[in-house]
């Protein structure tokens, strides 16, 4: 009997526990298109600060305060959209999956580029020391030939 007690009391603290505490819909709730830019920018500049922090600092930079402005919003704007848009997980989990799509997109363009430049950079510095090498050799030449002449 105690253990029937003990489980209905379980449950119903369990179920009791349960509250609805939704935030409200903001009257100027941000679009979910224009939320998954921002949490972008967010997710781009917080990496930069966390790469350089000193040149942002340096150029006169507050990260949160460029994207909020960069998108036109205030902070009380986005706080409220994003406590809005985190209540429900399943969503906030779909924005931060395409956000993280993008980055990766971007991140595979950015290496390709990088790969390109430094293919470049290489076959400029290989055909460089091929232009130094013709000049050595041909310096070479020219000595042994002085030499075999005297």
């Amino acid at each position: 009997m105690k253990k029937y007690l003990f489980i209905i009391v379980l449950l119903a603290l369990v179920f009791s526990c349960k509250s609805e505490n939704r935030p409200p819909k903001p009257s100027n709730l941000i679009s979910k298109d224009k939320m998954e830019k921002i949490l972008y920018d967010l997710y781009v500049i917080n990496a930069a600060k966390g790469v350089n922090r000193k040149l942002l600092e340096d150029k006169g930079i507050v990260p949160e305060s460029y994207v909020l402005n960069k998108h036109q919003i205030d902070s009380t704007q986005f706080a409220q959209s994003n406590a809005y848009y985190a209540y429900d997980p399943d969503l906030y989990k779909i924005m931060v999956e395409k956000i993280k799509a993008r980055l990766e997109k971007d991140k595979e363009a950015y290496e390709d580029a990088e790969k390109k430049a430094s293919k470049e950079a290489k076959r400029r510095r290989d055909s460089i020391n091929r232009v130094n090498e013709k000049r050595r050799d041909s310096i070479k030449k020219a000595l042994k030939k002085e030499v075999s002449n005297s």
